[in-house]
């Protein structure tokens, strides 16, 4: 007792003494039950965490390594398809049926996404499992396939290439265009190329890539930050791409290659615009919504080919093709291959940091011509048919 106070000592959760007060020995037991109940809690939370608190966790510690875009999409795709079904269960209690039925509605969505919360659940699992918060990981023999398979886009014919071209030659997308038809860049290393990585002058013109662009609430973000390391690399273009990037050059009062009308980088919603000149060119069907009697009805356009738009008689209906801006770089990939350029060369020039992504789309370029195999099989087979 000191002070006309009595006093006790305790452990915290983190092991130290911590002194506690109280003017009477029965306040002081009460105090002291209290402060042990307290740190018994916090001591039982940290090794026995819910789900949604691990979550949260991993991805406070995910912010230092990934950008703020992946950061967000990560934790958009964690809060509605891992924190929803399964954030009130403590880690130590989730099953591998658990993780199976909160990945059956993804079975309805995309691959891709299906792929994203099983790479999501996984890392989580295994990093609590590093941490010795498991005794057994429930993700272990779950199957990392699953969800529709996207529909595949092929790369653009040669004749598509030409009309895709003409009909918006003299449109602001052309230069993106004819910039990942040929050189293959991505659209973010499209989009953050300036003009000290482009190099018309020298006995070989070529682009490095250094830049990546990303936005953020919109706004464009341009960072040296690439997709992965391969991405760094310095690809040589051909005349065409050579002479479009000077008259580009010539009129540019930016140090960006693809800039608004200030000079500044484009945002998200300005690309959208941009490419917009394309697919308004496309016959593809339309959908519209019409008020009536209070409900809104659907309706369902389909452009003539070679017609032109009622609001806009100049703009023609001249593409019969659905493209992408991933469409061009694949085009650019396939072309590579068709010529005969070597895969591991291809995967420099593309900037795959894994050669099967490169390999696959070599196998679907070689393999899938029936009429070109017929004599290997042939010939595989001729001596077993022949005795």
């Amino acid at each position: 007792m000191r002070c006309g106070y009595y006093r006790t000592r305790v452990l915290d959760a983190d092991g130290k003494q911590v002194s506690l007060y109280a003017p009477t020995r029965e306040e002081l037991y009460q105090k002291e039950l209290k402060t042990r109940r307290q740190i018994e809690e916090i001591i039982f939370k940290r090794k026995h965490p819910t789900v949604a608190e691990y979550c949260e966790k991993w991805l406070l510690m995910q912010s230092a390594k990934v950008s703020p875009a992946t950061l967000r999409s990560y934790t958009i795709n964690m809060n509605k398809y891992i924190v929803e079904p399964l954030g009130s269960m403590y880690l130590s209690d989730v099953t591998a049926d658990d993780i199976r039925l909160a990945l059956i509605p993804l079975t309805t969505k995309s691959a891709g996404l299906y792929s994203t919360v099983n790479m999501l659940l996984k890392c989580v699992f295994y990093s609590a499992e590093r941490s010795q918060l498991l005794d057994y990981n429930p993700c272990e023999g779950i199957s990392a396939k699953g969800g529709k398979q996207a529909k595949k886009k092929d790369a653009l014919t040669d004749e598509q290439t030409k009309l895709l071209l003409d009909t918006v030659k003299e449109l602001p997308p052309y230069t993106f265009i004819m910039i990942a038809l040929y050189s293959g860049l991505r659209r973010e290393e499209i989009l953050g190329l300036q003009w000290d990585c482009v190099f018309l002058d020298t006995p070989a013109p070529y682009i490095s890539v250094r830049r990546a662009w990303r936005t953020e609430h919109n706004r464009p973000v341009i960072s040296t930050t690439l997709k992965t390391k391969a991405a760094r690399r310095d690809v040589p273009i051909p005349k065409c791409l050579v002479d479009r990037l000077r008259e580009v050059k010539e009129e540019s009062i930016s140090e960006y290659v693809i800039a608004d009308s200030e000079g500044q980088p484009l945002s998200a919603s300005q690309f959208q615009r941009v490419w917009k000149y394309v697919t308004v060119r496309t016959a593809k069907p339309r959908n519209y919504y019409k008020y009536v009697n209070g409900q809104s009805i659907k309706y369902t356009v389909t452009p003539t080919l070679g017609g032109h738009q009622k609001n806009n008689p100049k703009l023609v209906y001249a593409i019969d093709f659905d493209v992408t801006p991933h469409q061009l770089r694949h085009t650019y990939i396939t072309n590579l291959l068709y010529a005969g350029v070597d895969p591991k060369t291809v995967q420099y020039l593309a900037g795959h940091e894994n050669s099967k992504t490169t390999m696959d789309i070599y196998a679907q370029v070689k393999y899938n011509k029936p009429e070109e195999l017929c004599s290997v099989v042939n010939g595989a087979f001729q001596r077993q048919s022949s005795k």
